[in-house]
């Protein structure tokens, strides 16, 4: 049922690191997008500064996702 997963779309180099740039994680209840991070592995990212969007609107990594959401991982803009 889709209703029991997350939509995540992942951008640029985080694509590159989870081999697709959409997936579906398992939803579970009361989680934070961080947690969804760490599940996929690249919790290193949250600390360069990795920035989430639920269904298309910047949140913090604490916000709490509900079954059927889509976040968005956005790598951190790199000056230069």
């Amino acid at each position: 049922m889709a209703n029991d997963v997350l939509q995540i779309i992942a951008f640029g180099p985080l694509a590159e690191e989870l081999s697709a740039r959409n997936l579906q994680c398992a939803y579970v209840e009361g989680e934070s997008i961080q947690y969804y991070v760490q599940q996929l592995g690249i919790a290193k990212w949250l600390e360069m500064g990795l920035i989430v969007a639920l269904n298309g609107e910047v949140c913090k990594l604490q916000s709490i996702p509900k079954q059927g959401d889509e976040i968005a991982l956005l790598p951190p803009v790199s000056g230069g």
